[in-house]
């Protein structure tokens, strides 16, 4: 079994059955046999910007008010999570790759706000994936999961819309393959 760590991305299997990770890509943010463990889905998009959910001062002429959020997970819906390109944002967590988890909003929100940080540069998410203690490592023994170690670079690289499906297709070999699984077999 591959081991997990913080800025592995979990791979859903095509024949998953679960509607909230259905052809999902989700970044590992932290992970503990005794705690659990914290992802965001890369590849949901949400009908809301950032403004949508935050009051922000003339926001019709920010550009931070128009970075498109993606739904990061069915827990807690109503909060906001970020990975990001910031070394020096303070208290964000390394996940390799030059990409951040988390660390001071207020800071992130006022270089966005000042344009100092460019919005291709954040991913922003409500909501996100968790796992109680022993549960992913249980998933991913079921083949739930496909783990691709240590590419949390990833987030910035690929495309949104066809993320799932070019992951797979970079892993090559029998992946390759499960990227042109149908949606539904019965269909094909």
């Amino acid at each position: 079994m591959p081991r997990l760590r913080p800025g592995s991305l979990l791979i859903s299997q095509p024949f998953l059955g679960d509607p909230n990770f259905e052809r999902t890509v989700v970044l590992l943010c932290s992970h503990s046999e005794e705690e659990g463990s914290f992802g965001l889905v890369l590849n949901r998009p949400a009908t809301l910007q950032l403004g949508d959910v935050l009051e922000l001062p003339g926001e019709d002429l920010l550009p931070a008010a128009h970075i498109p959020l993606g739904l990061g997970g069915p827990v807690q819906p109503d909060t906001l999570h970020y990975v990001h390109r910031l070394a020096d944002l303070p208290q964000a967590l390394s996940l390799g790759q030059d990409v951040y988890w988390g660390g001071d909003f207020a800071t992130l929100l006022e270089r966005l706000l000042t344009g100092s940080v460019a919005p291709e540069d954040v991913r922003l998410y409500v909501g996100y994936s968790g796992w109680t203690a022993g549960q992913l490592a249980a998933e991913v023994q079921e083949n739930v999961w496909i783990v691709h170690p240590n590419a949390a670079g990833k987030v910035f690289t690929l495309d949104t819309d066809a993320f799932w499906q070019s992951i797979l297709r970079e892993k090559g070999g029998r992946f390759r393959v499960l990227s042109n699984y149908p949606t539904d077999p019965r269909l094909n």
